[in-house]
């Protein structure tokens, strides 16, 4: 038995087995999908918002654990865990410092900044995470 080999028979024999053996192509880095949005809170920082949260709202429920949860998600969105750290340190300290013993600490344009954006970030939480 005498069979011919054309190159068109050979070039289809090898394109078929290199085409299923082939895999899809990577997306180029521009194309790929952007990254899911990762907080850099640390859980136990996390755990203590929520417990003192659910603390604020009347004990826990299902309601303020889950609505609290969402609240330091959000507040995770609009801050990086060093500004939100900040921001309760310098509200921490300053908190019922009058005068010039609070001065240090209530008046320069980081603290009032950070204040600032902390605030808000807690007021856009409580809207998008508690029921009314």
């Amino acid at each position: 038995m005498n069979i011919k080999y054309t190159p068109a028979i050979f070039g289809l024999a090898l394109v078929a087995i290199i085409s299923g053996c082939a895999t899809a192509p990577e997306k180029p880095a521009e194309q790929a999908e952007p990254a899911p949005f990762v907080s850099d809170y640390p859980t136990r920082d996390r755990v203590e918002y929520v417990l003192n949260c659910v603390a604020q709202h009347g004990g826990l429920t299902y309601i303020t654990q889950y609505a609290c949860g969402c609240k330091i998600d959000k507040i995770a969105e609009k801050l990086s865990f060093a500004e939100y750290e900040a921001a309760k340190t310098f509200t921490y300290l300053t908190k019922g410092q009058t005068g010039d013993a609070g001065a240090a600490l209530r008046d320069p344009a980081q603290s009032k900044d950070l204040r600032k954006r902390l605030k808000e970030a807690e007021q856009y939480a409580e809207k998008n995470c508690f029921v009314k």
